[in-house]
């Protein structure tokens, strides 16, 4: 239902949100922990910095921080940075007679679409990680108290 790019947005401001606002991590330390590659991951990141929803610290402890808190970002606030929605306002054939009457079929999917739509608002990242079950990113609710550790320069 939701790109990857969308997928990977989610998985990065999760993590995020999961170390506290104010503390940052860096592009491969977030790629590490949400099991995102890098590269397309610095693209992500630059979109969620344009929008304003995470900014980047330069410097020694530098690195990307939430710019709002976990309980006002939803789930569409991140989606919709990379991947807008795509509502079906007036016949995707172009069949002048529906104009913006549409059919029962795209109707539907419109439907389908606004129904996607209200689940990703009325969700905020600070409720995904106080949800019941496992704990996004963790494989080991263990793991989820530290940074991931990475591999020191030169070591594979």
């Amino acid at each position: 239902m939701i790109s990857q790019s969308a997928e990977y947005a989610l998985r990065a401001v999760t993590f995020l949100a999961g170390r506290g606002r104010g503390a940052p991590a860096t592009t491969r330390q977030i790629a590490a922990a949400a099991h995102v590659p890098e590269g397309y991951l610095s693209k992500v990141l630059q979109a969620l910095a344009k929008a304003g929803l995470v900014s980047a610290q330069r410097g020694l402890n530098g690195g990307f921080v939430l710019c709002r808190p976990a309980h006002t970002l939803t789930l569409l606030d991140v989606v919709q940075v990379v991947d807008p929605s795509r509502r079906i306002t007036t016949c995707p054939l172009g069949i002048a007679s529906h104009g913006v009457n549409l059919c029962a079929l795209h109707r539907r999917l419109d439907n389908a679409a606004a129904t996607v739509e209200d689940a990703l608002r009325d969700a905020t990242i600070a409720q995904l990680l106080a949800g019941a079950g496992s704990t996004p990113l963790c494989d080991d609710h263990r793991e989820c108290s530290r940074t991931p550790e990475l591999p020191k320069a030169g070591v594979a």
